[in-house]
């Protein structure tokens, strides 16, 4: 039997570094390769070892697809591609395209030029490697070669996030990326067609979780953010520069204007201009509301909003900074949090998942003295807030898209092992398929039943209709017919349409079978006998007694004549032709049992 094969690189019962390996009809995808932000050694990158021990990575895969900006399924492309070798495509959206290699740029700088660090890509490997990327569209069918094919779903989450389909021949693999299957103010909500594939490979970040009304997080967001701020206090929220921030921003810009507050707000520079400029850019993707706003004025560009200076941390008096990245594990964000973690009127608010081993994991998990690097000890003192207006799906969304997409299999990645471990007896318990969940390294294998698609001429199926049987489209249908096969496709049509198209003439194949059966009467009353009890039990069918002396049921041929030596002994010559086949075996059995005495 046909098989696909998975093995996650990352992102096996783990958040962090995404990369999945699978093996389908005989190519082989790259799923995301991404980064671990809680490691500053070689275990943020995937262990492509797995692939190939040395020597590059080109004659193993066929290609690579990336389903979103995020590090976490991106970071690692420029090593994968420059420093292990990969010369083959890498597929991601346009607006993908456009951010990705930013955001590479921006982490290593961080990396490299302010930490130091070795073993790291160049900004001219993230160039060179950007060349190998083709962008596709949503719902464009991509031809990667004579046999597989790919296609680009919305997937929400962030601008130019998608879910991907992987095609060969009648296999086929849905993997989500990170998705959310609800709309928020920039973004609209993830959508698939029902593709029915052998295996969905989802994301479950949030497997245990079921979010409360969003309504409600956003009131209590205000009004933490409020409330710090009447105090004098300073609020500081971490976040990515795409995605959440954009979210959050159009949430305190309208709170802002409709309450008349004066204390500033700021973001951090640099990525927020060009944050802003590919929102423009990539409107469409965007959700319904902002594209139709868009025409009178832009959402992203705000009033209350400001460019961040370093500088103006220092500065007395309340305040609110959007500052990068958003796990609190290096850069902006972490400089601004030592210098603000020791006032108690001062609040951090966490707006998403942090990966274990971050400092914003760190805090959230209720430490409150935290080594730093030099081995400092930071004391935090402000308050500490964890909301979730993270652009995942939660369990009830992961389930959403299992009823969407309608699997045979389901295999799940990026997420706690414990909480997947509770998603996976969910999904196998209410949709009765099978659930994996593999670790990093672990090889799942999933046993496929292809289907072939066969077309059905329409002749045929007036045939099939004209008997009176009404189809029901939700049962199997058993229907005869020749089945031709050309140009690599199958046409099932009527015995009569081969003949013609094959150019044959029709030859005529019937069954003969002899039966002795036990009975003294007159060959005469013998057929009338068997007339009467076949009339009795086949009420459906056609039974006719010929002229000759012969019956006819259907096509089936009956013929009684005595035998030679013994006169109390009938024999039976029963015939009939392939399609009466079945009906033609149970004359057979019913007459084997002899006829009734009371029959005349």
């Amino acid at each position: 039997m046909p098989e696909i094969k998975v093995t996650p690189l990352g992102a096996g019962q783990d958040v962090g570094r995404s990369c999945i390996l699978v093996s389908i009809g005989g190519k082989n995808v790259m799923l995301d390769c991404g980064m671990h932000m809680g490691y500053n050694d070689d275990r943020r990158f995937p262990d492509f070892s797995y692939i190939t021990q040395n020597g590059r990575l080109t004659e193993f895969l066929d290609c690579v697809i990336i389903s979103h900006f995020h590090l976490d399924h991106c970071g690692a492309l420029p090593y994968m591609s420059e420093m292990v070798g990969y010369d083959g495509p890498i597929y991601m959206t346009h607006p993908t395209k456009a951010i990705c290699p930013i955001l590479l740029e921006d982490y290593r700088k961080i990396t490299v030029d302010k930490k130091g660090e070795t073993n790291f890509f160049t900004s001219q490997m993230i160039k060179d490697c950007m060349k190998k990327v083709v962008a596709v569209n949503l719902h464009q069918t991509v031809q990667v070669d004579d046999e597989l094919e790919i296609k680009a779903y919305y997937a929400g989450h962030v601008l130019g996030a998608a879910m991907f389909q992987i095609k060969v021949g009648s296999e086929s693999v849905v993997y989500t990326g990170d998705y959310n299957m609800t709309p928020d103010r920039h973004l609209g909500a993830a959508w698939i067609d029902k593709c029915r594939p052998d295996l969905l490979i989802t994301e479950s970040t949030y497997a245990t979780t079921i979010r409360d009304s969003k309504r409600c997080r956003e009131r209590d967001f205000l009004k933490k953010v409020h409330e710090t701020v009447e105090k004098g206090g300073k609020v500081l929220i971490p976040v990515f520069a795409l995605g959440r921030a954009q979210e959050l921003c159009i949430l305190l810009e309208t709170f802002w204007e409709r309450m008349n507050l004066k204390a500033p707000i700021y973001f951090s520079t640099g990525l927020t201009e060009k944050a802003n400029h590919y929102y423009k850019l990539f409107i469409t993707w965007t959700n319904q509301k902002i594209r139709k706003t868009f025409v009178q004025r832009n959402m992203f560009e705000f009033k209350h909003i400001k460019a961040f200076d370093r500088a103006f941390a220092d500065n007395p008096g309340p305040m609110v900074v959007f500052a990068t990245p958003g796990m609190l594990h290096a850069g902006q964000s972490l400089q601004i949090f030592r210098k603000w973690a020791g006032n108690e009127k001062n609040m951090v608010i966490m707006p998403g998942y942090c990966v274990q081993g971050t400092v914003g994991h760190k805090i959230l998990s209720g430490q409150r003295k935290l080594e730093m690097e030099g081995r400092q000890t930071l004391e935090v003192k402000m308050q500490v807030e964890y909301m979730s207006f993270s652009a995942h799906a939660d369990a009830k969304g992961i389930m959403q898209l299992i009823r969407q997409a309608e699997p045979r299999n389901v295999l799940l990645v990026h997420g706690e092992a414990k909480k997947m471990e509770f998603l996976k007896l969910k999904i196998e318990q209410e949709f009765r398929i099978n659930c994996a969940m593999p670790l990093n390294g672990e090889t799942t294998t999933i046993t496929t039943n292809p289907n072939i698609p066969v077309d059905i001429s329409l002749g045929l199926l007036k045939k099939e209709t004209s008997l009176g049987l009404v189809p029901d489209c939700k049962k199997p249908r058993l229907m005869h017919g020749t089945l031709i096969m050309k140009d690599n496709s199958f046409r099932l049509v009527s015995p009569e349409q081969a003949l013609k198209e094959i150019g044959l003439g029709e030859h005529q194949l019937r069954f003969t079978c002899r039966l002795h059966v036990q009975d003294t009467h007159k060959e005469q009353e013998t057929v009338l006998r068997i007339y009467n009890h076949l009339k009795s039990v086949l009420k459906d069918y056609s039974v006719q007694h010929l002229p000759d002396g012969s019956i006819m049921v259907e096509s089936i041929l009956l013929q009684v004549s005595t035998h030679s030596e013994d006169p109390g002994t009938k024999v039976l010559l029963i015939s009939w032709t392939y399609q009466d086949e079945e009906l033609g075996s149970f004359l057979t059995s019913l007459l084997k049992k002899g006829l009734p005495q009371g029959t005349s």
